[in-house]
């Protein structure tokens, strides 16, 4: 997914638009997948005189990589969208003008700041498990990753590509932070016995949830990789909003990911970027990313949709891992997965 829907947006940067900022106006660098209402924008504008102009491309590790490209001479004011995968990898870099959110003190626990404020997190969104509820009423859903081996769930399960998928990246990173490296059952013997189980790869998640999924595209399998929010998107985008969602997630063996929101260094409009970042994480903006991005919001005092308190539930232990950790090992990782699960 990384998100169910994307809101559609008039993006104001268009080819050779990168010059300088017109006045009263701040430039954010984000991802596809990024949306906000019309009026939630308008009220930034309204309260500050500032203009949102929006550049919108590519996946998270895109956007992190053309930002370090033009590292000190940034083509936009604030970032927005670098994940916990390339959290370091944006830092080392020196991307980022360090600066402290007003409401920084009121994020919710477990989610993770940066001591320097290099970067403030802004959304928290969790990949674990779904299941279709209508393919376990004589067995058992899976209950925690083990259980995918097991050969009752034979050639029930698709997952993505972690090589090509963000959702694929953190399910693998969940693996390895359950069954760690060098341990009695390391994850890499847990991708061997789901690869004797019939586990099928997809290229990425709308190619899983939506080709390959029973509930998402009539596919032939019941258990995908996708998010904590996918329940409640399920009743949301219904022609007729059932009374509960057609599927579930398995707690057990999610991955964090936080998206995080920071100042470009030698950004000429400072004070216009930390204006964007208060509001950011203000509970106008915070109250507006579950219905359009489907991410849950990091603001203890954000109110969440009653679609995402009745149909799915925030995993209270999802799994983690530290991102310079991932980042010294994310090529690796992934080249041994390659060779387990695809050779």
């Amino acid at each position: 997914m990384r998100r169910m829907a994307v809101a559609a947006l008039a993006l104001a940067l268009l080819a050779g638009a990168c010059g300088d900022n017109p006045p009263d106006s701040v430039r954010l660098i984000t991802h596809e997948s990024f949306a906000v209402s019309d009026d939630v924008l308008a009220a930034f504008t309204e309260e500050t005189g500032i203009t949102v102009e929006i550049l919108a491309t590519g996946d998270a590790g895109q956007i992190v990589n053309q930002a370090i490209l033009t590292a000190g001479n940034p083509v936009g004011d604030v970032l927005f969208g670098v994940d916990t995968t390339f959290l370091s990898r944006a830092l080392d870099a020196d991307l980022f003008v360090p600066y402290r959110a007003g409401h920084l003190d009121q994020v919710a626990a477990g989610v993770a700041t940066d001591p320097e404020n290099r970067v403030t997190p802004m959304t928290v969104g969790d990949v674990c498990i779904n299941y279709d509820k209508s393919a376990f009423t004589a067995t058992p859903p899976p209950s925690n990753l083990a259980d995918l081996t097991d050969p009752v769930y034979r050639g029930m399960l698709v997952v993505q590509n972690p090589a090509t998928s963000s959702p694929g990246l953190a399910f693998l990173l969940a693996t390895i932070a359950r069954f760690g490296e060098g341990t009695a059952y390391p994850w890499q013997d847990f991708w061997a016995d789901l690869r004797a189980n019939d586990v099928s790869v997809a290229g990425g998640w709308e190619e899983a949830y939506y080709g390959s999924f029973t509930v998402g595209g009539g596919g032939d399998r019941p258990i995908v990789v996708s998010y904590a929010s996918s329940p409640p998107a399920e009743v949301i985008f219904a022609e007729t909003p059932p009374d509960e969602a057609p599927t579930a997630v398995m707690i057990d063996g999610c991955f964090r990911q936080v998206e995080y929101a920071g100042i470009l260094r030698g950004s000429e409009r400072e004070d216009a970027a930390r204006a964007l970042i208060e509001f950011m994480l203000s509970n106008r903006f915070q109250e507006d990313v579950p219905l359009t991005m489907f991410v849950f919001p990091v603001l203890t005092g954000a109110e969440l949709p009653p679609e995402f308190v009745e149909h799915t539930v925030i995993p209270a232990d999802p799994a983690g891992i530290d991102p310079a950790l991932i980042e010294a090992n994310r090529e690796r990782w992934i080249e041994e997965w390659t060779s387990i699960v695809l050779r």
